[in-house]
Order: C-alpha cells, then structure tokens, then sequence
C-alpha cells in the first residue's frame, strides 16, 4: 500500500456490497504490552471505522467496547474444550470456576468445526458445571484458514482512509474470495524501515469459521463478546503469571496448580475480555 488515495463515494459503496467485509478480531490492546516505550510514545489505534461501523452488521454495536467483571474464556480445539470464568477487580484477576470437556470424535478437525450441534451440546455440560450465571464469552479461531500479515502503510492516515484502503488492497494478501472472508487489523507501531509509515497487524479469516463459533456459544447458551486469534491469546497468557491470580470458592487450589498450564488459550481469550 503506497500512499493517500482518493476513492470515489459510489465506488466505495460497490466495493462495501462485493467485499462484505466484517471486522471480527478483538485486536484491542493484545500488542501493546510487548513494547512498553513504544506505548508511551505512539498512539496506538484501532480501526474505529471498521469495530463501530462495520462490526455493528455483524454483532452488536460497541461489542468489544464494553467491560464486564467477569466473563468466560472458551477454547475450542480438535481434543477438547476448556472453559474458564475469569473475573477482574481492583486487586487484580480471579479464577471463579474452570471446567474441561471432551468432544465427539472428529467434532473439530485442524480447527474447523464439523459437529456444532455434538460441540454446542458438550460446551453447554462444561458450562453447567460452572455454576454461574456469567454469559458472555471470548472464543477463538484457528488453523489454516486463519492469515495474519504486518504490513505498512502511511502514517498520515485517518481510521478511515485505512479502513478503506485495506478494504480495496486486501486481496493482495487475503488468498480467499473477499466474499468469504471477516477481517480486522490494527496499527502495531512505526516501522522499523520507515518513520514515516507505521506496521500494520491484518488478520483475516474464512466468515464460516466465525459464524460456527457464534452458533455454538449460542447452542451452549452463551453470548459472544470476543473472537480473537488463537495465536493472540496464547501470547497473551504466557506473559501472565497464573499465580498471581485469586482462586475463588468454586477453584481447588490443588488441582488448579495441575491444570493452569492447559487452561492458557482460554485465559488469553477472557484476559482479551477485560482491554477494552
């Protein structure tokens, strides 16, 4: 991407209608705890156009925008699910309740969902052994359908003009039909080859594989706040430190000591929850 661009009105409003482009990525905050100069130097955005505009299409305006005390994690993977309560005070995070589940055989294969009916029906039996009346949740995509690219772009430019800009550029680097894809993207910082353009995070992914999860959270009951990259929020839950945490009533210390360290994914993802 090269520069400002001039984009007509009309034909932004043709390229909105072929593109379908829906932000879905709870992008958020996720990089700014790796470079901790670069935050108090840069001001960081988030594509304001694409969460508050776009996204209310696709769920609920200011979906990501709004915090809540406590909110659950929810990994989904090929072996299993895990689902974790996490809740936030001023003291710090707190562990209410965790549960595991097993999931019908092939259920999930390299990170698509096959069985939603066999997953939303094991996700709500983890779920009821929560015991809790906490209902939004953060889920993630995975596999192969899941791109994430940095790419750079100018540094003048307004949310807007980026939205776009990506909006008309991202088959360079989006391999599937723009049709079928959901897309988000966030400014990371300056480049490091250019000062006078910054890295942008782009993170894309099929829609089926969004619209899967929000039925299967809806299947087990449960409102989708967050749908963030694996990747990101097993990132994110290895700079935590697990035992720092408060354990609630509900939580074995015991058995939380053996099982914090398959619980990352969805710490990550309720961790993500809580940015903002």
């Amino acid at each position: 991407m090269h520069g400002k661009r001039w984009i007509d009105p009309s034909c932004r409003k043709k390229r909105e209608k072929t593109l379908g482009i829906k932000a879905f990525f709870a992008l958020g905050r996720h990089w700014r705890g790796l470079n901790k100069s670069t935050e108090c130097t840069v001001r960081q955005r988030q594509s304001g156009g694409m969460t508050e505009k776009v996204l209310g299409s696709f769920m609920r305006k200011g979906f990501f925008r709004r915090k809540v005390d406590t909110v659950l994690g929810v990994d989904i993977n090929d072996t299993g699910i895990r689902l974790i309560e996490l809740g936030r005070s001023a003291s710090g995070y707190s562990v209410q309740s965790y549960a595991t589940q097993a999931l019908p055989a092939h259920a999930v294969v390299d990170g698509t969902m096959l069985d939603l009916e066999g997953i939303g029906q094991a996700l709500h039996q983890a779920f009821s052994r929560l015991r809790t009346s906490a209902r939004q949740a953060a889920i993630a995509v995975a596999g192969p359908s899941v791109i994430v690219r940095v790419i750079d772009m100018d540094a003048g430019l307004t949310d807007e003009e980026m939205t776009w800009m990506i909006q008309m550029e991202a088959d360079q680097y989006i391999p599937y039909p723009l049709d079928e894809v959901a897309l988000d993207f966030q400014v990371r910082g300056p480049s490091a080859q250019d000062p006078a353009r910054v890295e942008v995070l782009l993170a894309a992914c099929l829609k089926e594989q969004v619209e899967a999860r929000e039925a299967v959270l809806a299947l087990a009951g449960l409102v989708p706040r967050v749908v963030d990259v694996e990747g990101f929020a097993l990132e994110r839950a290895c700079r935590q430190d697990f035992a720092s945490f408060t354990l609630g009533l509900r939580v074995d210390g015991a058995q939380w000591a053996v099982d914090a360290r398959v619980m990352g994914v969805a710490c990550g993802l309720a961790l993500r929850s809580f940015a903002g």
